[in-house]
């Protein structure tokens, strides 16, 4: 469905991805993961359209996102980005309704029901600058969803998407993502930092790393020397006793630890070829 096929992108003297290649299947939701400066901003917005790599491309459902129209993306992709400033007094409906502005507007039960899923309907004639950012971001995730709504086989963008969530949030706003997933066959692409959410959603992991695909597989799966590699501190792997998603938690003493940060740059020298179930 949606493809970054050899994907590199280059700026202020180094690159920032490096023939990164992956697809994203259609109902499935897949964690990208990595630490400060890994690529990971960017891979979303070569994703989106929004940038163009210096070399290779992008596609969706087989064609390059450059020989797409606006319009017609807009009605197959959204995009929820880190933060979404806005100034004017717009109600929060008023900007939840937006996202239909493509397909010429929204009904009011398909309204309805992206402010339940984001848990904002009780919000809904709040102007949208008086609200927290938490309460923003779940605004912001109601309004990609009303963008994509009705859209067979569409595709959902986050870009940390549960950064200034409670710990109620977060899981409710993945759960309401992939349940998308599953009922319209669409992909969902979501950069987080938390890798017990990743492991409780997701269907796949990509890890990212100075520009490079690091890892890529199942996230209950996740080597724990693997993402000390990546993230430069140890990492505990636990298993509830109830049975539910795995849990990872950095090895941290009283006294701290010693960053040991530093990625293989000869591991992203080589192609990566990856595709996801």
């Amino acid at each position: 469905m949606l493809e970054a096929c050899g994907v590199s992108v280059r700026a202020g003297g180094r690159w920032l991805l490096s023939e990164v290649s992956l697809a994203f299947a259609a109902g499935t939701v897949t964690a990208v993961v990595g630490p400060n400066g890994a690529g990971k901003s960017t891979l979303l917005a070569v994703l989106s359209g929004e940038r163009r790599p210096d070399a290779g491309a992008a596609r969706l459902c087989g064609r390059p996102l450059a020989e797409w129209g606006a319009a017609e993306l807009a009605r197959r992709r959204a995009v929820m980005h880190q933060s979404a400033p806005l100034a004017f007094p717009f109600s929060v409906e008023e900007v939840v309704a937006l996202g239909g502005a493509a397909r010429r507007g929204v009904t009011g039960a398909v309204l309805d029901r992206c402010l339940d899923a984001a848990d904002v309907a009780h919000l809904r004639r709040r102007v949208y600058p008086s609200l927290s950012g938490g309460e923003r971001q779940r605004v912001q995730f109601a309004r990609a969803l009303a963008q994509v709504a009705g859209e067979e086989g569409g595709v959902l963008l986050l870009d940390e998407p549960t950064a200034s969530l409670d710990p109620r949030h977060q899981h409710r706003l993945l759960g309401a993502a992939r349940a998308w997933s599953a009922e319209t066959g669409g992909a969902v692409v979501a950069v987080l930092h938390d890798l017990s959410l990743a492991a409780a959603y997701a269907d796949a992991a990509a890890v990212l790393c100075d520009g490079g695909l690091a890892w890529l597989g199942a996230p209950q799966a996740l080597p724990t020397a693997t993402l000390a590699r990546v993230f430069g501190v140890p990492f505990h792997r636990l298993e509830p006793p109830d049975g539910g998603a795995c849990v990872y938690v950095p090895a941290i003493r009283r006294q701290g630890i010693a960053l040991r940060y530093r990625c293989d740059n000869d591991t992203h020298s080589q192609k990566v070829r990856a595709r996801l179930p």
